[in-house]
């Protein structure tokens, strides 16, 4: 029974819970500017150049916040996908996964590029 230990004796490291700190405050600031989802152009694909207004969108928030990860910015394909968009954009994550933003624009480029 001497050698057990309880998880309260263990301590963390000061250092990694600072920097944990850090890293969580810089991206709720980096977050807090972003703007609100709902303001993201909705690609429905109605539209002839529908798919360049969101990248365009997108390419900017990337510009204006380049501390935020990727991962948070590509988030809003979510949202902002609709219809046959929407289905497209869950079928191109289920069969590759979460990729970053050029891969994303390369394939929205190819998919809608005429229309299609």
């Amino acid at each position: 029974m001497d050698n057990l230990y309880y998880q309260d004796d263990i301590k963390p490291d000061a250092m990694l819970v600072d920097k944990a700190r850090s890293m969580s405050y810089s991206k709720n600031k980096a977050l807090k500017q972003l703007p609100e989802g709902s303001s993201c152009p909705k690609l429905s694909v109605t539209g002839e150049y529908d798919h360049m207004q969101l990248i365009d969108y997108i390419d900017g928030l990337f510009i204006d916040v380049p501390s935020i990860p990727d991962y948070y910015i590509t988030a809003r394909l979510n949202t902002a996908c609709k219809g046959h968009a929407s289905i497209w954009y869950t079928e191109m994550k289920d069969i590759h996964g979460r990729r970053n933003w050029p891969w994303l624009t390369s394939q929205l480029i190819y998919k809608y590029r005429n229309g299609t």
